[in-house]
């Protein structure tokens, strides 16, 4: 969730204009991530925890363009873009992990 609050601090300083545009896809796709993977954990069987799990990375791979957008476009420092595709890395690198962990395990 660390991740999330992060992108909700940068964001807070975005042109007024892109509160419904940019900056709240980017809360969304954010906020996603954790989410999906407490979903999937409530989830009763592997299948459905691997199907949360593949949402959130898919919206972490939607984070990523839209940070890379918004640094851009000139709304986000470079240094800042940077530490939120560090963490996007890192959080990609642990899911990629699980999901190849647990379709192993399927076999």
């Amino acid at each position: 969730m660390g991740l999330a609050r992060q992108v909700y601090s940068v964001t807070a300083g975005f042109p007024k204009q892109e509160i419904f545009g940019l900056s709240s896809q980017m809360r969304r796709a954010a906020v996603s991530i954790p989410s999906n993977i407490a979903e999937g954990q409530g989830q009763l069987t592997d299948k459905g925890f691997i199907l949360f799990l593949s949402h959130a990375r898919g919206s972490l791979y939607e984070l990523e363009t839209q940070t890379e957008l918004a640094e851009s476009l000139g709304y986000l420092k470079k240094q800042h873009l940077d530490q939120i595709l560090s963490e996007c890395q890192e959080l990609g690198r642990m899911l990629h992990g699980l999901l190849k962990s647990m379709r192993e395990e399927k076999r």
